[in-house]
């Protein structure tokens, strides 16, 4: 995201009059086994889906399901917003689905296995409320495939 001095006054006001929702918990839960044990799961709001996935376009609140055997290199990533500087993502992916350090860690025996998948998000939401109810069915579909540790991963 640029400076705020550095944008136009109009979306500079467009920056300044969003509503800021107030987190007043934590949601950090301790994991109840070991890393060494656990399935891992990545979610990321980098916007990166499949080539044959519909692309995300602004606003939107829906996720993407990626097979955890998918290459990074294999995603598409078509998150949108002001700003946004992909130069690193292009460069590598794992900047923000770090899917080979995931896999490293499973053969070094580090994390037990990755879930068999994962899911993306578009960032950038002025609105949170639809992806609330999309996040709470991803979070459903993490339960249903045994899922101790979930990787967030900003954008």
């Amino acid at each position: 995201m640029p400076s705020l001095d550095r944008l136009s006054e109009t979306a500079r006001q467009g920056i300044l009059s969003l509503a800021i929702e107030e987190v007043t918990s934590t949601p950090f839960h301790p994991p109840a086994k070991p890393l060494a044990q656990s399935r891992v799961a990545i979610v990321t709001t980098a916007g990166v889906h499949l080539p044959g996935d519909k692309p995300f376009v602004a606003g939107d609140p829906t996720y993407r399901t990626i097979p955890s055997a998918t290459a990074g290199a294999d995603l598409l990533q078509s998150h949108t917003s002001l700003g946004f500087d992909r130069t690193g993502i292009m460069a590598d992916p794992n900047v923000v689905y770090p899917i080979d350090r995931l896999r490293e860690m499973v053969a070094e025996g580090e994390i037990g296995e990755l879930a068999p998948r994962f899911f993306s998000f578009m960032g950038a939401q002025r609105d949170v409320t639809p992806i609330k109810a999309q996040a709470a069915e991803v979070a459903a579909k993490l339960l249903e495939d045994g899922v101790d540790v979930v990787l967030l991963t900003p954008t």
